[in-house]
């Protein structure tokens, strides 16, 4: 990785820290794969450990809502994704297994392909596979909106759409070892730092908000590391050119005019109160049966992503990573997504 400056004389910092044992868990997918890329943990104390979270949406969706999009599928739906998700295992098949079966599986980079495809074939229901956090979740809005406004007919959503406030609550109360969090970078710039002042305050345990860069995550660690060593709660900001107290006022504005809260299933930490968003009652037509949807069946009871997802192990202590579970045969979802902690361990 590349240094200089303070970056230089934090890292020697964080190389030669000789306190008491920290855990500090990142919990964004990207900075998940900011920090393997970077090779950060090769470069710290082995007192500090650096464990992943649930920051990862593709890894967090219940095997359940596979299962409604392959039964959707296999109706006659057009089931519409973005490419990590095709390879999640339902309870049975993947949206890729029946996909080689016949049904119309499609991918797209962007939730605002799908209104033209939907334009050009008005005789098909097409059904977008919405994932994600508070992130990607103004995306979906601005998807709808556009369906509305030009009178589509033949789109609706199935939504695993979560937030990750509710999330980090469970993981407070139940993951003791967590001396800290590097808070979700991209789910920021969105909520703002608040949502994390409220934890922090509450389970006395610091957040240290950052980008993606080197040097940035660098900085967030040692900020992190220096609360935890004079026993600091409290939110550091070290993001502050995209992330504010307040967030995106606009985005939240919109996301509180089609969804409401409620109850929601991650996977490895079953149902989460107040953590998913659902289509408000209004635009409940838009809706391909998102509500309800609890099961979480483990196609192989050996697969620990459960316990990857939050942080009571790492990826290599699963008994099948890259023997039986591996990026081209994955058997469990955080070997999917590239965001993924078993996925990203993959390549070290």
């Amino acid at each position: 990785m590349r240094g200089g400056g303070l970056t230089d004389d934090f890292l020697e910092y964080l190389r030669n820290y000789r306190g008491r044992r920290l855990t500090l868990m990142e919990v964004c997918g990207s900075h998940t794969a900011a920090i393997a890329r970077s090779g950060i943990k090769s470069l710290l104390s082995p007192d500090i450990r650096l464990i992943s979270g649930p920051g990862c949406p593709v890894c967090v969706c219940p095997s359940g809502f596979i299962d409604r999009l392959t039964e959707l599928a296999k109706g006659g739906s057009t089931i519409v994704s973005f490419g990590d998700l095709l390879r999640v295992p339902g309870s049975e098949l993947s949206l890729n297994e029946v996909k080689g079966q016949g049904a119309d599986v499609r991918m797209v980079y962007s939730p605002l392909d799908m209104t033209d495809l939907a334009v050009k074939e008005p005789e098909k229901e097409f059904v977008f596979a919405a994932v994600g956090f508070e992130t990607t979740i103004p995306v979906y809005c601005l998807l709808l909106e556009e369906t509305i406004d030009r009178g589509i007919k033949n789109i609706r959503l199935l939504t695993a759409l979560k937030t990750m406030g509710p999330a980090l609550e469970f993981l407070c109360r139940n993951n003791e070892e967590i001396d800290g969090f590097i808070a979700p970078g991209h789910v920021s710039v969105i909520t703002g730092t608040g949502m994390f002042e409220d934890l922090s305050d509450r389970y006395g345990v610091p957040f240290a908000v950052t980008g993606f860069s080197d040097e940035e995550l660098v900085r967030g660690i040692y900020g992190l590391v220096r609360a935890c060593e004079k026993n600091r709660a409290g939110v550091y900001n070290f993001y502050p050119s995209v992330v504010s107290k307040k967030g995106n006022e606009k985005a939240l504005k919109m996301m509180g005019h089609y969804l409401e809260s409620g109850d929601a299933l991650w996977r490895g930490m079953g149902n989460i109160a107040d953590s998913g968003l659902y289509l408000k009652e209004e635009y409940s037509a838009f809706d391909a049966g998102s509500r309800g949807i609890d099961a979480d069946v483990k196609t192989d009871l050996r697969c620990c992503c459960d316990r990857v997802l939050i942080g009571k192990m790492s990826p290599d202590q699963c008994p099948l990573f890259m023997k039986e579970c591996t990026p081209s045969s994955p058997h469990g979802a955080c070997m999917v997504s590239s965001e993924g902690s078993c996925f990203q361990y993959s390549r070290i």
